[in-house]
């Protein structure tokens, strides 16, 4: 080992003048380590008479910073930091390195008020403060643990309020409140094996947050987050009148609304939403409303109005009512002009960039009102007209809300209530020339409808504050928001502009493509409403993200598939079997169980004969300790048949090779009748009297749309994750016959239940099956399609009949025989695969 280098005479000249000026030692060296700094430390300390004034330690040091940070400072702008010090204006590190940056922005004279301001000097906050901040940062974020304790402690310092406190008296806040939440901080385990988890709560996979477990014994409406939510009438009013009005208007019930922008097709994410609102509504008796957020009458179509009623109706639930926001669009423009007479709102020129320079711009500097602010309550009355008339164009004015531009929150920056929009809207025409935006228009629309619980996801937290005093600005009924984490599932994407890229661009072939994750192409993949919204009921609620990964959400609708979905024997790649001891025209009629645990759903007859067809991936030419299916002279059984097989020869084209044909003998007699067989594979019989097999136009088995779990880190963009091989398709899959009278019957049962649905719903809000202002009703084909036919392929996959596919018997009137009809295609999708089966040996 070298010998440590020893410090030159000049390094430990610095080192004790630094130590004179009342550094420690290791700080002194560590100072005299940056030559740059360190001649600056050396600079001031001569400068200003430092060396044995014995200064506090705490100043040393916030010299030491200074000569760090303000090195390129000339000397009077550096003696005016040096003074600052000194006499106990900067306080902290990150006072100094602020006020470096600005002094070396603003040279003499200093604008000592502004200076101040930037740098946090008189800044004071007690500890409890400091811990209330911290209380509530973590009730509103996604912290679910002691593993989000770096996360918060950064979050908070990005706070506006505390951007000046103290980091170690945030951070001994933040531990105090992760205590009392979380309880003690576990220390860390020591390596080695741990001990196996109960199966019941299996590990989440790599990247993916732990979601709380559903309870078995109470509803998760009843517990954890939307346990604790207030009772109708607790939330607090500006007035004792507005809580009476709003109870005598809702009977004390809970109400509860469900708010899309119809502007895209809802995605997996909004599951939860829908869940959670309608759901939480009618565990106590309450009412949901199916609120269009139609604000932004350029990016609305038609189509996301019936798309969005067809999918909640689809995932199980029945609006209340279906409203709108344009509904209000009159009684909004009334309290606009009543906001700005109450001198709480202002029609503002600024351009988007006058606007975002005005709230601090990049570098975040003060914020100043724009000149519009203090206009004259009738000057913006007339202006506000002038936007309702038309006299304006997009971008010359807007109408703003006189919030709070000293507050911390940047939704209370004087928000925008209107802006000019000369489009037509789909239901008010053109009668207006300007809209109200979101955060005008949600809390308003809210307290119309009278909504004692607004839920929402945890990235409208913010909102929250300016929610709540638009309200109490125009002193209305005010409901109260509360935020739960979004659901996130790993490996896909939801933006609309994104999704439409790979549309337009052929990645994928529409919005329902099944590789994608929106609602109508899980439905179209066959997914059923019932294994989502368990799913979802399994994963609890809470303010914490569940960022659960595709894997997860598969192995939750194949467990629900697993009891639910009928079985059929079924080949994908079919590899035609002789069975030479049968004569030509054998037929056996054999009845097997649709379900072998499930007898409720009834059993399938198939024929047995001569020829059969196995899936190609059940026979192998080269035999294995560790291989039980088809061999050469090896025997396997059949599901449901009666005997056993045994491969005796087989035949091969004589151009590729490729195996073509088995020729086996069926063990009808002798001791391999009798005994049991080690595995067994599926097939399907040739019968053309009874139709079989079924053959598949086509089945499509799809596959991850993008190679990693987030997409959105690939370079240069998502495309570059994009998995080019994400869809299989065969086009010589067979299935036993039995499928044609499964289909009916699944399609038929389908159509009775949305017939019942559409009904009772109907009925229920006092509507025809008609409408002529284009609003969306209840109808029966939006609950049934062709992927209400599904089933598993024994040893296959689980399948749903895509809606590409024409099946004749299906309109068939009922006692007629169902099977194929000239001009039928039948299409596949593969909703997930099985289990990996131990005994089935590649």
């Amino acid at each position: 080992m070298p010998p440590k280098s020893t410090p030159s005479s000049e390094t430990t000249e610095l080192i004790e003048l630094f130590k004179s000026l009342g550094l420690t030692q290791a700080k002194a060296a560590e100072a005299a380590k940056n030559p740059k700094g360190a001649a600056t430390l050396r600079e001031i300390i001569d400068k200003h008479g430092l060396k044995g004034k014995n200064v506090e330690e705490k100043q040393a040091v916030l010299f030491a910073a200074l000569a760090v940070s303000g090195s390129k400072l000339a000397v009077p702008e550096r003696t005016y930091a040096v003074d600052a010090i000194l006499d106990g204006r900067l306080k902290s590190t990150d006072q100094v390195t602020a006020a470096a940056k600005y002094l070396e922005a603003n040279a003499l004279p200093i604008d000592h008020v502004d200076f101040d301001k930037q740098c946090g000097v008189g800044f004071t906050i007690t500890p409890a403060e400091i811990a209330a901040h911290a209380t509530a940062y973590i009730t509103s974020s996604a912290a679910s643990g002691w593993a989000n304790l770096g996360a918060v402690i950064s979050g908070l310092k990005g706070l506006p309020d505390l951007r000046w406190a103290s980091p170690l008296d945030v951070k001994n806040a933040v531990e105090t409140a992760f205590t009392q939440k979380f309880g003690a901080k576990e220390a860390a385990k020591p390596k080695g094996k741990e001990p196996k988890k109960d199966a019941a709560h299996k590990a989440p996979a790599k990247g993916e947050t732990e979601a709380p477990a559903a309870s078995t014994s109470r509803s998760v409406f009843s517990e954890g987050f939307l346990g604790h939510l207030h009772k109708p009438g607790e939330n607090p009013q500006l007035h004792p009148h507005l809580r009476e009005q709003h109870l005598a208007a809702t009977g004390g019930l809970v109400f509860t609304r469900f708010p899309p922008e119809p502007n895209g097709f809802l995605h997996v994410g909004h599951s939860k939403a829908i869940f959670i609102n309608f759901g939480y509504a009618a565990h106590h008796g309450g009412k949901t409303y199916l609120r269009f957020d139609d604000t932004n009458p350029e990016a609305e179509e038609g189509r996301y109005f019936e798309s969005i009623l067809q999918s909640v109706r689809w995932l199980g639930f029945e609006p209340w009512k279906i409203t709108y926001s344009s509904d209000h669009f009159d009684d909004l423009y009334a309290l606009a002009v009543e906001l700005i007479k109450r001198d709480k709102g202002y029609v503002c020129h600024c351009t988007a960039e006058e606007i975002y320079a005005n709230r601090g711009g990049d570098e975040r500097g003060p914020r100043k009102a724009c000149a519009h602010r203090t206009r004259p309550v009738s000057e913006s009355l007339a202006e506000f007209e002038k936007m309702r008339t038309g006299l304006y164009k997009s971008g010359e004015a807007i109408l703003r809300m006189k919030m709070d531009l000293e507050s911390g929150n940047t939704m209370m920056w004087d928000l925008v209530a209107y802006r000019v929009l000369n489009a037509p809207h789909h239901r008010t025409h053109d009668k207006w020339k300007m809209y109200p935006t979101y955060d005008f228009t949600h809390c308003l629309c809210d307290s119309f409808e009278n909504i004692s619980h607004s839920l929402c996801t945890t990235e409208f937290v913010a909102s929250r504050e300016s929610y709540e005093w638009l309200c109490d600005a125009l002193e209305i009924y005010k409901p109260k928001q509360s935020e739960f984490g979004r659901l996130n599932v790993t490996g896909t994407i939801n933006s609309k502009r994104k999704i439409l890229s790979l549309v337009k661009e052929g990645y994928v072939s529409d919005w329902d493509d099944p590789r994608l994750y929106t609602l109508i192409a899980l439905r179209r993949r066959g997914v059923p409403p019932g294994a989502i919204i368990s799913f979802v009921n399994g994963l609890g609620v809470s303010t914490a993200a569940s960022n659960i990964q595709v894997s997860r959400f598969e192995q939750a609708v194949r467990q629900y598939l697993e009891s639910t979905a009928p079985r059929l024997l079924m080949v994908l790649k079919p590899l035609k079997v002789t069975i030479e001891n049968l004569p030509k025209d054998y037929f056996q009629l054999l009845e097997k169980p649709l379900h072998p645990k499930v007898p409720e759903l009834g059993t399938s007859k198939i024929p047995f004969t001569r020829t059969l067809y196995i899936d190609a991936d059940d026979f192998r030419l080269e035999d294995s300790k560790d291989y039980f299916r088809l061999a050469p002279e090896k025997t396997v059984g059949l599901f449901q048949a009666p005997y056993p097989i045994t491969c005796t020869s087989y035949k091969t084209d004589p151009a590729t090779g490729e195996v073509t044909e088995l020729i086996c003998k069926l063990e009808n007699d002798g001791p391999a009748a009798s005994k049991k067989p080690k595995a067994f594979i599926q097939w399907v019989a040739e019968h053309k009297p009874s139709g079989s097999p079924v053959r598949v136009d086509e089945t499509r088995v799809f596959h991850q749309l993008f190679k990693s779990d987030n997409p959105l880190a690939a370079v240069p963009d998502f495309k570059a994750d994009i998995n080019p091989h994400s869809l299989d398709t065969h086009t010589h899959a067979m299935i036993e016959v039995g499928f044609w009278p499964l289909a009916k019957q699944l399609y038929a049962q389908a159509k009775k239940e949305s017939k019942a649905r559409t009904e009772k719903a109907l009925k229920s809000a006092g509507e025809s099956e008609h409408t002529d202002d284009g609003t969306p009703k209840a109808t029966d084909e939006q609950l049934v399609g062709m992927e209400a036919i599904r089933f598993q392929g024994l040893r296959v996959a689980y399948f749903a009949v895509d809606r590409e596919s024409k099946l004749a018997c299906l309109d068939e009137a009922e006692g007629a025989e169902p099977k194929w009809k000239e001009g039928d295609r039948l299409v596949l999708n593969r909703i997930v695969s099985l289990k990996e089966d131990s005994g089935k040996t590649a």
